[in-house]
């Protein structure tokens, strides 16, 4: 029997976080994906009807763990964090590392270490379900910034989102897609693709909407952070074509940072 699949819910949380609230419609079961704020979650899950059962943090920073406290006040709700940050998202009540799986009641999620935004950062694939939540990781036309390691650990987080398929939804934890999209246009200006999903981006900016989630086939189209082993992405970092996709990473990261 095909299982029904997953209800997905985003939201601005904060001024440019994204809140996600994923439920097996067969259970009931429902996460969150991080809490950046605690009344955006509760208010979607009030007018939802849904009942939260487990929050699925990312990474510790402040502005995806801040609204855990309340939250679980409220709901009761099974935290779980990535190991490497034990001790420092309040009411943990499972640590999970590389190879782990998490149940969101008959869903199940992959948990990968994808550090290089932070040294513990996680991310949530449900192979099942065609859904990845990667956090500061891999975000709509862009990717986070590297700030516990060298580039070239990022790049090989990044790269493991390669292998998903095409049609894998892509839920990131936060909306810069028109920074990151002025960018990408910088880098690869005759991307006819890309020019099309900057238009896309900006008409939901201006109806209040944002565009999360993406897809896996339309990042390796248009995120020139997936998009490192192309000859005009290499060009545009200023290094020679067939450069090693780690090196024309790090030169369009510096490149970023900057823009």
């Amino acid at each position: 029997m095909t299982r029904a699949a997953p209800e997905i819910r985003t939201f601005l949380c904060r001024s440019d976080n994204i809140g996600v609230l994923i439920r097996d419609p067969a259970s009931g079961a429902c996460a969150a994906i991080d809490v950046p704020e605690a009344g955006p979650v509760l208010a979607a899950l009030d007018a939802e009807g849904w009942q939260l059962t487990d929050i699925l943090v990312t990474h510790r920073h402040g502005d995806h763990i801040e609204g855990i406290p309340e939250v679980v006040e409220r709901t009761g709700a099974r935290v779980t964090v990535p190991e490497k940050a034990r001790g420092a998202v309040p009411g943990a009540a499972r640590t999970v590392k590389e190879g782990d799986t998490v149940t969101v009641g008959g869903l199940t999620a992959a948990v990968w270490e994808t550090p290089g935004h932070c040294a513990d950062h996680v991310t949530y694939y449900f192979a099942d379900a065609g859904v990845v939540f990667s956090g500061d990781t891999l975000f709509t036309l862009g990717c986070g910034r590297v700030m516990e390691a060298e580039p070239e650990t990022l790049w090989r987080s990044l790269s493991r989102f390669l292998d998903l398929p095409d049609a894998t939804a892509v839920y990131s934890g936060h909306d810069y897609v028109l920074s990151n999209g002025r960018f990408a246009l910088a880098a690869d200006p005759d991307n006819a693709d890309l020019k099309e999903r900057v238009a896309e981006a900006e008409r939901l900016a201006a109806q209040g909407g944002f565009l999360i989630p993406s897809t896996i086939g339309q990042e390796k189209a248009t995120n020139p952070f997936l998009r490192v082993g192309q000859p005009v992405l290499a060009r545009s970092a200023g290094l020679e074509p067939g450069s090693d996709p780690a090196a024309v990473f790090t030169a369009l990261r510096a490149w970023k940072n900057r823009f």
